[in-house]
């Protein structure tokens, strides 16, 4: 791809940002509409979890599928297909007439969302060559998320309260028509000099031991032990066939070769602790304010303000951050401030005073507004440009997999604790492991930050470079030859 002007590349940027906007503007709402999707379809806690985590796991499935087949075919012909899929997936969503139905639906909107965030910073690694550049453009990539959070719950709530869950859905349409015809426009087309393989294989099993594993924890507190335990047995055994089949494939879906290097494996750890953390958050949240407090959705939306405000804040500061001084101070910031959230709830039951509710808030939504940039760009920086789209994929999907696991494990321990008498008596002292799980993932993000971060890291991090680009041009030469 060739360089583009500085216009054309905040273009570009901007564009990107939109298809994050969608996909992550889409969870935020929906955590709202959870009450009012509850009585309208009648839905149990675990009904509820299955609408979240049916499109995060559908999504964390597919996304190093669409990273390297982008890489493969044409970033901007799969970014584009993506928008297709994903607006079509919405409004199939709207006119969902029941809870299944609304799932399924829900899976459709994940493959084509599968094709857009890891494409979309595919696209801005190779726009953004430069290093400072590139980290303060993940910043303003972050700095959506942010977006999202903060715009989500107040436009979500005033969706629900005043035309309906259905409407949350609408607002894709829209965005997800404008990004299409300015990716045609203007986004240039950019592949891999190499095209990789496909892995169907890799593939299968990627998505057997993600659903099988949720599946589990899911239904753990309903189901019995003989229905449970044979779905935990195929993840440990996905799991064990997956890292032997990829180690010995010489294109595989998941190039273990990344995880030699240390900062990359401690951005996925990263990744996965944050956003289990964040979905876990939000779903207690969220059922607290409006089936506890009695909040409408507008109003539950406007509470969870002091936690979306610094995120938006802080997510570009630290895209500076990473910029100027790398990802260490960030990581610490984040780890700290959410670690701090979690505790605030699990020791003080923060939800029972507005003051601790405030700046419970506060501190988690300054955590995970410092989060983001570090973890995306350590992810893609030390990676050859060529394996951008499968670096950010891996990415992509480990944050899909925390949020899917966090909602998973947070709704399990909420449906195993909460008593049939009194829902919203016994909703605070259910929710107390919870929040002890959630600062245990803040408390890794606080120690694999500070591990990782360090120059013996940085060192690995070169290494692992040096060799995949090493590899690459042995293999091109091989080919050529």
């Amino acid at each position: 791809m060739s360089e583009l002007s500085p216009r054309r590349r905040l273009l570009v940027l901007a564009i990107c940002c939109m298809s994050l906007l969608l996909v992550s503007l889409d969870n935020t709402v929906l955590n709202v509409a959870l009450p009012s999707l509850q009585r309208d379809l009648d839905a149990s806690t675990s009904g509820l979890q299955w609408t979240i985590d049916a499109y995060t796991l559908v999504l964390a499935s597919l996304l190093m599928l669409a990273g390297s087949t982008a890489d493969r075919i044409g970033r901007r012909r799969v970014f584009t297909a993506g928008l297709v899929v994903f607006t079509l997936g919405s409004l199939l969503c709207s006119l969902a007439p029941n809870l299944e139905a609304l799932v399924a639906f829900r899976m459709v909107q994940a493959v084509g969302g599968s094709m857009l965030n890891p494409v979309a910073m595919s696209i801005i690694t190779n726009t953004f060559t430069d290093p400072r550049e590139r980290a303060r453009a993940i910043g303003a990539w972050g700095a959506v998320v942010g977006l999202s959070m903060a715009a989500g719950p107040l436009v979500g709530g005033l969706l629900v309260d005043s035309v309906g869950w259905r409407s949350i859905f609408w607002i894709n349409l829209p965005v997800g028509l404008a990004a299409l015809v300015l990716t045609l426009r203007f986004v240039p087309e950019s592949r891999a000099p190499k095209a990789r393989r496909a892995d169907p294989v890799g593939q299968l099993l990627v998505i057997a031991l993600f659903g099988s594993l949720t599946y589990a924890i899911i239904e753990a507190p309903h189901a019995s032990l003989s229905t449970t335990v044979p779905f935990g047995a195929v993840a440990l055994a996905s799991l064990v066939a997956l890292l032997r089949y990829e180690s010995r494939r010489h294109e595989p879906l998941i190039d273990l070769r990344f995880f030699h290097s240390a900062p990359f494996s401690g951005a996925t750890v990263i990744a996965v602790s944050a956003f289990a953390s964040l979905g876990g958050f939000l779903f207690l949240s969220t059922l607290y304010l409006q089936n506890v407090r009695g909040l409408s959705a507008l109003e539950a939306g406007l509470w969870m303000l002091p936690m979306a405000l610094p995120t938006f804040l802080c997510a570009p500061l630290s895209g500076r951050l990473v910029g100027n001084r790398g990802p260490r101070l960030p990581l610490l910031i984040a780890g700290g401030a959410m670690t701090a959230a979690g505790l605030l709830f699990a020791l003080f039951e923060a939800e029972t005073s507005n003051a601790t509710l405030v700046v419970g808030y506060v501190l988690f939504g300054v955590g995970f507004g410092f989060v983001n940039a570090p973890i995306t760009n350590t992810a893609v920086s030390g990676m050859p440009r060529a394996q951008a789209g499968v670096a950010s994929a891996v990415a992509s999907t480990s944050r899909q997999l925390g949020q899917a696991l966090g909602v998973a494990v947070i709704g399990a321990v909420l449906a195993a604790g909460v008593g049939s008498s009194s829902y919203a008596e016994s909703f605070v002292d259910a929710s107390r492991p919870g929040w002890w799980i959630l600062t245990a993932c803040g408390l890794a993000v606080l120690v694999v930050g500070a591990a990782t971060s360090g120059r013996w890291a940085r060192a690995t991090a070169r290494r692992t470079a040096e060799r995949l680009e090493s590899a690459e041009i042995r293999e091109v030469a091989g080919a050529d030859a």
